[in-house]
């Protein structure tokens, strides 16, 4: 979309265009303009979305593109029958981008598509939605900030707890001061996963289109537990259980702690102490990032902790994921789907309050961002900083060094191996791959 279609647009949609109810996020059609998107992978929270978005009476789900046709094919399917509006349908996301009436596209692809899809999606003038973590490798967190200033678009992470009303009243009183000074914040993602086995290369099924699937990757066999879902395990298309479900975690501990930059210092121990199978990525980490508080190493700092063990089916702290803040003068729980409990000196309950994220209290904060022309409550800043900790900890657990990095830069800087991991290696002649 120009920027005279987007001025168009906001007009003609009014001073209530986008002002949806918070709770269901669906106002009648005769009080909003309806803003026309596609969904980019419809599979997982893919679904969801689909599933979401069409119940939603402010959007218009013109397309859906998967490149598994099975899927595709049910998602349209969906849509219809929840919207009354039929879908097109594409498995190259390029059609989507290149029809002039979608203003907006939620990416919900695996992790290695995330930003040279969303890259892809802002240079074409759409606004974007992207799945967590926003980028598969350090590198490409940039690159999506540096598609977003130079497009003027709105990017919105889909980390759902920043528009959660609930956290955002638990994050007022923590930063009024009511349990100190926050020296501490600790993240922790403790479930029982399932084991992927273990599996030879084969031929892909002919419904599935793993050519698009690998995308500007470099191109490996196909795996029958390489996807769907699977992908997150394996190094070259998803970041491991840590990018998954431990990001929201890490990004509500980087909220707490009212942290704005990257950690100077990291390092992580894990590896594979339960699963005998073929995923890559630990099943257990225990990593410690390290930000100086008034930028200089020697000064004071502040400590991030982030903690996972996925074969372990118990809660901490009473929360299966979470996140504490450790003040000089108490602590404050919060659970990632069962609200927050505030304590003060000698364990005092100081204030506590229920409730969970929701995708449309999301799609809310994204939609009014558009309107307005303002940062989403997950822009890419925010989102890039959380992905950002779940890089260094995987690469730190990977070399099992200490790193220090340069938030400036953002390259680490004394380990030229770790450092190369920063970045990855693309299929140069792919049309989705970044330029970098």
């Amino acid at each position: 979309m120009t920027d005279e279609q987007r001025r168009l647009f906001m007009k003609s949609a009014g001073a209530g265009a986008l002002a949806v109810g918070i709770s269901t996020g669906i106002a009648s059609a005769q009080e909003t303009q309806r803003l026309t998107i596609g969904v980019i992978g419809t599979g997982g929270m893919g679904g969801n979305h689909t599933r979401t978005l069409s119940d939603r009476k402010d959007i218009e789900v013109a397309w859906v593109c998967d490149v598994d046709s099975q899927r595709l094919a049910k998602a349209a399917e969906e849509v219809e029958s929840r919207s009354d509006t039929k879908p097109q349908q594409t498995s190259d996301l390029r059609q989507v981008l290149d029809d002039p009436r979608v203003q907006a596209v939620w990416i919900a692809t695996p992790d290695h598509w995330h930003a040279p899809a969303a890259i892809l999606a802002l240079d074409a003038g759409k606004h974007v939605y992207v799945e967590k973590p926003c980028c598969h490798n350090i590198r490409e967190g940039r690159l999506m900030a540096e598609a977003v200033e130079r497009n003027k678009r709105v990017l919105q992470v889909g980390t759902q707890s920043r528009s959660a009303p609930f956290l955002k009243a638990a994050f007022q009183r923590l930063h009024a001061g009511e349990i100190g000074e926050v020296l501490v914040a600790k993240a922790w993602n403790s479930q029982r996963r399932g084991s992927i086995g273990k599996t030879q290369p084969s031929t892909p099924p002919a419904h599935l289109d793993f050519d698009t699937w690998v995308g500007p990757a470099p191109m490996v066999p196909y795996r029958s537990n390489m996807l769907h879902s699977i992908w997150r395990w394996w190094y070259d298309f998803g970041c491991g259980d840590i990018g998954n479900d431990g990001v929201h975690d890490i990004d509500v501990a980087l909220w707490g702690l009212g942290i704005e930059t990257h950690p100077s210092t990291v390092t992580c121990l894990g590896g594979k102490y339960f699963f005998d199978d073929d995923q890559q990525f630990p099943d257990t980490q225990y990593a410690v990032c390290e930000y100086p508080v008034d930028g200089t190493p020697e000064g004071r700092r502040k400590q991030l902790i982030f903690e996972q063990r996925d074969w372990s089916p118990y809660v901490q702290e009473e929360y299966e994921n979470g996140a504490a803040f450790y003040g000089t003068e108490g602590v404050l729980i919060v659970g990632h789907t069962r609200g927050w409990r505030m304590y003060g000196r000698r364990n005092k309950l100081i204030a506590k309050m229920e409730g969970r994220p929701t995708l449309n209290d999301h799609y809310d904060d994204f939609l009014a961002a558009i309107k307005s022309g303002s940062r989403p409550a997950a822009n890419i800043d925010v989102g890039h900083r959380a992905a950002t900790i779940v890089h260094l900890a995987n690469i730190a657990a990977r070399t099992r060094r200490v790193l220090e990095f340069d938030p400036e830069r953002e390259i680490i800087t004394n380990d030229e191996a770790a450092n190369q991991l920063v970045q990855r290696e693309y299929r140069t002649d792919h049309w989705g791959t970044p330029r970098v």
